[in-house]
């Protein structure tokens, strides 16, 4: 079979990242029977979006690799593969959620789009058939929550990212310190280094960071919002929420990492920061490591979990990551269903792993590339002792793009505001957008 491949390299209305998901409307009512069961046509051609990365040759090799097995399992069957920019994906899944026939029967997308995807009604509901796989018992379970909306699954986790603490070693020696066991010594490291060494950052963390200062959050028993039947309502301003804000914004100080260069820090600039040899510590992901490599630092550093609140706890990291899920469109869902359980499957993400370095989603999958890069482990342990997620709500989309709670954070590091009339002021923007 001839696979056929249409590369994107047009912007077709350039969007932000951060803009919302579509709101359109698919009527399509889902192709249904029991788990197992063959629904749809069996040959034919299915088309499949993935996203086009970077360097988009090693992602290519081995989805080549995938549909060439999956042709010659299924004669009749001719996949095309179609890689979209990141960035117009919205008016692509849009279009493609108003006119079914411009749709594909397989989709690559973000976990955090989820929410306003499914408010479309754009994807299919795969939990029965995702529960007869064998192969999802091994999946990691707070990933898997990852594709779920009211406890409905809409696509396998892909590959998953999660962050930890980076530090330097050799700071770390020469000053006779060990790395941090709780949030709290994790500030007094970093105080002494800054004391020790001015011209370091204790750590490089920033107020727009916020995939940083959550984990600070849920490892002090607080989260940002809670659901309750059809409704969410803001949790940020709760006991718990307001100590982990309020522990985290104590590392934007002077003593640590000044707020007149760390309060309108992002992630990627805490970690280009420690890249440059500007501080001893970073709170990064594993898909930093090329950044981290590739500057000042490369060879002396190491990376542990980020601690949580008790010693030898873990804080619950976000978990970011991509799914690959069936357009509810779809005249094939069984054979959508097949492809997406193949490239999803153990063996191609573990191929994956190899040519991109994507952490893969099954437990056992992410103990054996372990074993083979030491750097991966804290990573997946991490992963492993569970992960959280942003509400699963479109609302959200709204929310992350106004910066609320970046916005608290920094108004407590620079001293604006008091804790309380910063989370305060943020729940009632969050609860504004959630209706409630």
């Amino acid at each position: 079979m001839r696979i056929r491949r249409t590369l994107v390299v047009a912007a077709l209305g350039v969007l932000a990242i951060a803009c919302a998901p579509p709101q359109a409307s698919n009527d399509s009512p889902q192709r249904t029977a029991s788990a197992g069961a063959t629904v749809g046509a069996t040959t034919g051609e299915l088309r499949v979006w993935l996203f086009q990365e970077p360097t988009n040759g090693p992602k290519e090799a081995v989805v080549d690799e995938a549909t060439a097995e999956f042709e010659k399992a299924h004669p009749g069957v001719t996949v095309n593969v179609e890689y979209l920019p990141v960035d117009t994906r919205a008016s692509r899944f849009n279009g493609a959620f108003n006119d079914p026939a411009s749709a594909p029967d397989v989709a690559e997308f973000g976990n955090t789009d989820l929410a306003g995807y499914t408010a479309s009604n754009g994807f299919a509901d795969l939990t029965d058939d995702i529960k007869a796989w064998p192969d999802s018992a091994d999946l990691v379970p707070s990933v898997l929550r990852t594709a779920t909306v009211d406890g409905r699954t809409y696509g396998i986790p892909w590959f998953t990212g999660t962050r930890a603490l980076y530090y330097r070693t050799d700071v770390f020696d020469e000053l006779g310190l060990k790395p941090p066991k709780t949030l709290a010594e994790l500030t007094e490291t970093a105080r002494k280094i800054r004391t020790a060494k001015p011209d370091l950052y204790g750590i490089a963390t920033g107020g727009k960071s916020q995939y940083s200062f959550l984990p600070y959050i849920w490892a002090n028993g607080g989260d940002v919002a809670e659901q309750d039947g059809d409704t969410w309502k803001s949790t940020v301003d709760s006991k718990q929420a307001r100590a982990g804000l309020r522990q985290y914004a104590e590392l934007i100080h002077d003593d640590i990492c000044p707020p007149s260069a760390c309060a309108q820090l992002t992630g990627s600039q805490s970690v280009s920061a420690f890249a440059g040899g500007k501080a001893a510590m970073t709170i990064g992901g594993d898909f930093n490591r090329a950044a981290i490599d590739a500057g000042a630092v490369k060879g002396r550093y190491a990376v542990v979990p980020l601690p949580g609140v008790r010693s030898g706890s873990i804080a619950p990291a976000f978990a970011g990551g991509n799914l690959l899920g069936v357009f509810r469109s779809s005249d094939r869902y069984t054979l959508s269903l097949e492809f997406v359980k193949l490239l999803g499957g153990k063996e191609y993400q573990e191929k994956m792993f190899t040519a991109m370095g994507n952490m893969p989603t099954f437990t056992d999958v992410q103990n054996r590339v372990a074993k083979d890069d030491e750097f991966l482990a804290p990573f997946i342990r991490t992963a492993q002792a569970g992960t959280r997620f942003v509400p699963s709500t479109p609302a959200w989309t709204k929310i992350d793009a106004g910066g609320v709670l970046p916005t608290a954070v920094q108004q407590v590091a620079t001293g604006q505001l008091d804790v309380d009339a910063a989370t305060s002021a943020a729940a009632a923007q969050m609860n504004e957008a959630f209706g409630s």
